[in-house]
């Protein structure tokens, strides 16, 4: 199972990427969680410490790595560089393991500093396809709206797109935004998952505007998710309901890649 969860800033998908992930290492499978956001905060959600957070490097900033996976000429006479540098080592060598998921922050790019193509963009793309086409393990990955690091294949490869939005306008408008570059990626559905559903006016509201059949369901708002993101600790230890509710969601998603 190869998932992508995206959204705008804020709804909370760092939450379900992180209950999600747990769930399927609850049942023993074996699983990878990457970080593919540039505020990167998956690791705290998950149960790392402030501390072990803090130590991690992303995949992005291994200037050493990177330079020595391209074949970049430090000296910056020869421009040339590997468009497909080994990767397959990476998860092993760098991913943290905490509660039976492991932790891959994989950083990202500043385009407009360094140019859509420049060897650690190179890194990210072959190293993210190669978790979902070649990993053997349950990936979850934790992404920014903007699915730039997707390219056609490894887009085609997932087996799930999920949208996280929470009751509002400019989330909803976000799905839309996701759901057409996926589909100019090849991806044949973008499901969804409303998060901070305070009752029945935020469900119908969100009715009317995510096609049935798009719908994963709902998270209803929870001070106790607020109250593990102030402590710095992972929202599966803090709230039976919200996992529960994901718990419901995960089936749906496990049917569906029958």
């Amino acid at each position: 199972m190869k998932i992508a969860v995206t959204g705008k800033g804020g709804v909370g998908k760092t939450t379900f990427s992180a209950i999600l992930a747990r769930l399927y290492a609850e049942e023993g499978r074996p699983v990878l969680a990457a970080d593919v956001d540039p505020d990167a905060n998956l690791g705290l959600a998950l149960g790392f410490s402030e501390e072990e957070v803090e130590s991690i490097v992303p995949v992005s900033k291994m200037k050493d790595l990177v330079n020595e996976r391209t074949g970049v000429d430090p000296t910056g006479i020869i421009k040339f560089f590997k468009m497909t540098p080994r990767v397959d080592d990476i998860p092993d060598r760098f991913a943290l393991e905490k509660n039976g998921v492991k932790l891959l922050t994989l950083g990202t790019v500043d385009v407009a500093g360094a140019g859509c193509v420049c060897p650690e963009h190179v890194i990210l793309k072959r190293l993210i396809s190669h978790l979902v086409i070649m990993s053997d393990d349950v990936v979850i990955m934790d992404m920014e709206a903007g699915l730039e690091h997707l390219g056609r294949g490894t887009a085609e490869n997932m087996d799930q797109f999920v949208v996280v939005i929470e009751p509002g306008a400019r989330s909803v408008q976000t799905y839309k935004k996701v759901k057409t570059l996926a589909t100019d990626l090849g991806v044949k559905q973008v499901r969804v998952v409303a998060n901070k559903v305070r009752g029945p006016e935020d469900e119908e509201y969100i009715r009317e505007r995510i096609p049935a059949e798009d719908l994963l369901g709902f998270v209803h708002y929870s001070s106790s998710v607020i109250d593990a993101d102030r402590r710095g600790e992972s929202p599966f230890d803090y709230d039976k309901n919200a996992v529960e509710e994901i718990r419901q969601i995960k089936k749906i998603l496990d049917e569906s890649d029958k």
